[in-house]
C-alpha cells in the first residue's frame, strides 16, 4: 500500500532586517543609556556616602526642558512631513527643530554660568562635579545630533529627503527623541537627587 505524502508550501520566513547603519545607531544609543546609567547609579551611590553639596537646579533647566520636548514635535512633524512628500513642512519643520536645539544647548551653557553664580563648580565637591557631567556629556551628544540636523536639512533642500529615501529622517528623528527623553530623565533625576 502506497502512502500519498502532501507537502503544504509555507510562506518563506522573512528574517528580521535592519539597514546596518541603523543598527548601529541602536547599537549607539544602547551605550549611551548604559553609560548615563552607570554615571546615576555612581551618583546615587556617592550622594549617599556623605559630603554631599546641597545646592538649587539652574532655572534655566526648566526653560531648556520645555525647548528640548517642543523640539521633538518639530522633528516629529518633519518625520509626517517627508513621509507624505511635503517638502515645505519638511524644511519649515527641521528648521525650527534645529533653531531649538542651539537654543537648547545655548541655554545648558548658560545653566553652567548660573551654576558657577551658585559657587557650583566642576571641581570641589563631587555633587558639582558629577551635575556638570550629566549637562556635559548630554550636550556633546546633542551637538552631534543637531550636526546631524543641519545635514538632513541641507538635504531636503537638495529633494533628498522624501517618501523614497526615508533613511536619514528615521534614524535623525529616532536619535533626536532619544537624547529629549534622556535629558526628561536626568533632569527628574537631578530634580530628586540634588
Amino acid at each position: 500500500m502506497t502512502e500519498n505524502y502532501q507537502f503544504v508550501d509555507s510562506p518563506a520566513e522573512q528574517p528580521l532586517s535592519m539597514h546596518p547603519k541603523k543598527f548601529a545607531m541602536w547599537l549607539f544609543i544602547v551605550t549611551v543609556v548604559m553609560i548615563f546609567a552607570a554615571f546615576t547609579s555612581a551618583h546615587i551611590v556617592r550622594q549617599a556616602s556623605g559630603n554631599w553639596l546641597e545646592y538649587d537646579l539652574p532655572s534655566l533647566f526648566w526653560s531648556t526642558s520645555v525647548v528640548i520636548i517642543t523640539s521633538s514635535g518639530f522633528m516629529h512633524w518633519a518625520y509626517l512631513s517627508a513621509k507624505k512628500n511635503d517638502f515645505v513642512k519638511v524644511r519649515i519643520a527641521l528648521s525650527i527643530t534645529f533653531v531649538l536645539g542651539m537654543a537648547f544647548l545655548i541655554g545648558q551653557f548658560m545653566a553652567w554660568g548660573q551654576m558657577v553664580d551658585a559657587g557650583v563648580f566642576f571641581v570641589g565637591n563631587p555633587a558639582g562635579s558629577f551635575l556638570y557631567i550629566f549637562t556635559g556629556l548630554h550636550g556633546l551628544h546633542l551637538v552631534a545630533a543637531v550636526i546631524y540636523l543641519l545635514y538632513l536639512l541641507i538635504s531636503s533642500f537638495k529633494l533628498k529627503v522624501n517618501s523614497e529615501n526615508m533613511l536619514n529622517m528615521e534614524m535623525c528623528s529616532t536619535f533626536w527623541h532619544f537624547l529629549g527623553g534622556l535629558w526628561i530623565y536626568l533632569f527628574i533625576f537631578l530634580l530628586l537627587n540634588h
